[in-house]
């Protein structure tokens, strides 16, 4: 069996592939000429949707893609064949992402980035913090990943919502509702995550009229998908004050555009992109255990159905 790796860290991963499947035929490459020169060969494709939604495009479908992203968006854009079992990154980001969502929370509730204005100012700053217990965190998209935030925020005495697409009972969430609920649910949240999917159901959810049912005193973090945000109600929201503040790591076109408003909204934050960084070791693992499922004809992990998106 040939896999194809198309990836900007390709060497990397066909080391780790060599070293873990030593009877796999391996070509890798991030170069879009060599890859399409493969692809054809190769009935197993591993890599980056964007190196690989090309290939696709040019009618040279796999028998099994999986993705080295959480998000497949590259590879659902209309036209593209859909008759080949397409797979995501799932498993391996919770915890990434839960010391990302951590940090800033913690960030925000003992003042940070305040207390660092005021080192800058020489202005004593000895205004006492706040503790977690007790504030509330909605996490929208109770998800793999959602769910790993949610337990690695539990141990802090905070209540926890959850929004999925539809109700369930989860722990440690106090509860999990649909996506519909999302509305009634803001205003009690003191942070509120976005983990979202880009679906057709999850673009442009975020407008002036949900923003305007937040707290005043709430924090938004998006880690999902950067279409999920109106970008220009966010910024009128935090100049309106119906925020506290906003860390953005997703954003609608990325590199953001110099001249963006973004780049000066008030107290908005950007991490480019850098919540939830691949790990090719964990990566490599999830692929390898796929591939024994893929053989046995057992459910593969992360599994995408077409028609939902995800």
């Amino acid at each position: 069996m040939r896999v194809l790796i198309a990836e900007a860290a390709h060497e990397r991963y066909a080391a780790l592939l060599r070293q873990q499947a030593p009877e796999l035929g391996v070509f890798s490459s991030a170069d879009p000429v060599e890859l399409a020169s493969h692809a054809a060969g190769c009935s197993v494709w591993l890599g980056q949707p964007d190196l690989l939604a090309p290939l696709l495009h040019q009618g040279l479908p796999p028998q099994w893609l999986q993705s080295t992203w959480a998000g497949i968006t590259p590879l659902l854009a209309k036209g593209l064949p859909t008759d080949y079992t397409l797979t995501r990154a799932v498993g391996i980001f919770g915890q990434v992402m839960a010391e990302y969502v951590l940090c800033h929370v913690l960030a925000h509730e003992r003042e940070l980035l305040v207390r660092l204005a005021a080192q800058v100012e020489q202005r004593w700053d000895n205004r006492q913090p706040h503790s977690l217990i007790g504030r509330t965190v909605l996490i929208v998209g109770a998800g793999d990943i959602g769910l790993s935030v949610a337990q690695f925020l539990a141990p802090f005495g905070i209540r926890l919502l959850g929004i999925a697409s539809h109700p369930r009972p989860l722990a440690p969430f106090t509860q999990v509702s649909g996506l519909d609920d999302l509305p009634c649910l803001v205003g009690e949240a003191d942070y509120m995550i976005n983990l979202l999917p880009d679906t057709a159901c999850t673009r442009d959810i975020y407008d002036a009229e949900l923003f305007a049912r937040c707290k005043p005193s709430a924090l938004f973090i998006n880690a999902g998908r950067g279409v999920a945000v109106v970008d220009a109600d966010l910024v009128t929201a935090l100049e309106r004050g119906q925020l506290a503040g906003a860390v953005i790591d997703v954003c609608r076109k990325e590199p953001l555009p110099a001249g963006h408003p973004f780049w000066q909204a008030p107290r908005l934050l950007l991490t480019g992109h850098s919540a939830a960084p691949t790990d090719p070791r964990l990566l490599v693992q999830l692929f390898v255990d796929n591939l024994a499922r893929w053989r046995g004809g057992d459910a593969l992990r992360g599994r995408i159905d077409f028609v939902r998106g995800y």
